[in-house]
């Protein structure tokens, strides 16, 4: 695949961010546009490796072509390289942009040398498509008169809901906000997928028949009974929204909110009135602007405060990290093929770091309270160091004496990511949950307990990644469509 010699020819070089100082005045998306030779360099590097362990099961979720649309960007066929990205990514527009890629975790070029730029390639195919009008409306021939419920529109609701339309079933998508998109529309900045791009899907779908009701809770002001009662299939992809907590003394105090419930507030009034707008408080959500700003942990929504803080005006933030620093190359027990836990430096780093002149994460703290301004407002965090030891066959933190600190803040972001979906919907339809608290279905059956409702994607498997929820859904949508006809003409993902 690509240019044989490639790899030893062409370093890799992956598409810049826009500078800095330019985006950091602006909500908009980070990404320049690369040049054709640019990207058929990179494809070229693409190699011949017999094995594309970047497809495999430490690479890709859903299987993707990789090899074959690298060859085909590096000879300039663009349409066909679209073409075999869409045979297994409803939206590569998405994972363009928000996958952290772990497809170039296994590339066999990174195994002596740097992996290929695939994310950057995957992304160059669907824009171009999208720019040239090779993606259009494909209304299904015939309906098979089946009516399918999707509780949910983040990307495992909307990729199982465009498959189950592909073979002619109704597809009705509930969701319960004022928007489609779930974590799509909500939980990812625009500066990382600009909603213009998921609106454009989203349009792309409704076109071709799927009926999309927001404002729609079901279990609150939409009875599960009832949807389960007037579909032939329910399927449950509500995400896993429950958010991890952090119990310590002045827990209470106002300022100290849920990282989703920032970025949410900041992208609902971005899109309601405008980045102006976005800067300021607004619908009890607190803005960051004149703050000195704490977000606790790390992992993409913790860098995506970062970035939104720095947008909203703060006056300083900074970031805790209860880990250790990662290495900056592989440590012998993280050989490749697996994911390599090293340190990376992600947009939010670089933007802080030009605004302040420091990189804003700060390793192995651990918050011991919140203190209190006097008034009931946060003013500060109380934290203490830790060293990482082995226990009983497991990894603990030991508290360093001596090291206790105060940090001064007004607003506090808590980052620790999701204990699974909310349970109200499961309460409702009395659906079992496994002991991580996710609705119990078993992978590739997606089936739960109750008769015709299954599961998919974070509510079943726990928080993961956009490019497992489409996995999930697509893997979902094949079970639906089994149960509904007895047989499936959907492609049955390989990953598990």
């Amino acid at each position: 695949m690509g240019k044989p010699t490639g790899f030893l020819e062409f370093p890799r070089k992956t598409v810049p961010y826009r500078d800095p100082v330019d985006r950091l005045d602006d909500f908009l998306e980070i990404y320049s546009a690369p040049s054709d030779d640019h990207l058929r360099s990179q494809g070229a590097r693409c190699m011949d490796c017999g094995v594309p362990f970047c497809q495999s099961a430490t690479g890709c979720p859903i299987d993707n072509l990789i090899p074959e649309w690298n060859d085909l960007v590096y000879r300039g066929r663009w349409r066909d390289a679209i073409d075999r990205l869409h045979k297994t990514n409803n939206f590569p527009e998405f994972t363009g942009r928000v996958c952290p890629a772990p497809c170039e975790g296994s590339c066999v070029a990174g195994v002596n040398d740097d992996p290929i730029t695939i994310k950057n390639l995957e992304q160059a195919i669907v824009d171009r498509a999208f720019a040239e009008g090779w993606v259009k409306a494909s209304p299904p021939a015939r309906r098979t008169g089946k009516r399918v419920a999707i509780i949910g529109s983040g990307p495992a609701g909307l990729a199982a809901a465009d498959q189950l339309n592909k073979v002619g079933h109704a597809v009705t998508v509930f969701e319960r906000a004022d928007r489609v998109g779930g974590l799509l529309m909500y939980g990812i900045p625009n500066m990382k997928l600009d909603k213009g791009v998921v609106r454009r899907r989203l349009d792309l779908l409704r076109d071709e028949g799927i009926e999309f009701r927001t404002r729609s809770d079901v279990g609150v002001n939409v009875d599960p009974d009832g949807i389960v009662a007037e579909h032939d299939a329910v399927l449950l992809a509500t995400g896993a929204t429950q958010p991890r907590d952090l119990a310590v003394p002045g827990r209470e105090l106002d300022g100290i909110r849920f990282a989703m419930e920032f970025l949410t507030g900041n992208t609902r009034r971005l899109l309601d009135g405008g980045p102006d707008r976005a800067r300021l408080d607004g619908d009890g959500i607190p803005s960051a602007r004149d703050r000195d700003v704490i977000v606790i942990g790390g992992g993409d929504t913790g860098t995506d405060c970062l970035a939104t803080s720095l947008r909203q005006g703060c006056r300083s933030v900074v970031n805790f990290e209860l880990l250790s620093k990662p290495p900056s190359l592989r440590s012998d027990d993280n050989p490749w093929p697996q994911w390599p836990r090293i340190l990376r430096v992600d947009y939010g780093h670089a933007e802080v770091t030009e605004r302040f002149g420091d990189d804003p994460r700060v390793y192995r703290l651990l918050t011991k309270a919140f203190l209190d301004d006097g008034n009931g407002r946060v003013a500060g965090v109380r934290t203490i160091e830790v060293e990482w030891a082995r226990e009983g066959g497991r990894m603990i933190p030991r508290e360093l004496p001596g090291t206790e600190r105060e940090w001064k803040a007004d607003l506090v972001l808590l980052a620790l990511g999701f204990l699974g979906p909310e349970r109200y919907v499961a309460d409702r339809l009395q659906l079992e949950c496994d002991e991580r608290s996710n609705y119990r279905a078993a992978p590739g059956r997606h089936a739960t307990n109750v008769p015709r409702v299954f599961a998919a994607g974070d509510c079943r498997r726990g928080q993961s990644l956009v490019v497992w929820a489409i996995q999930e859904g697509r893997s979902a949508a094949r079970a639906i469509d089994e149960f509904l006809m007895g047989c499936s003409a959907l492609p049955a993902p390989a990953s598990a």
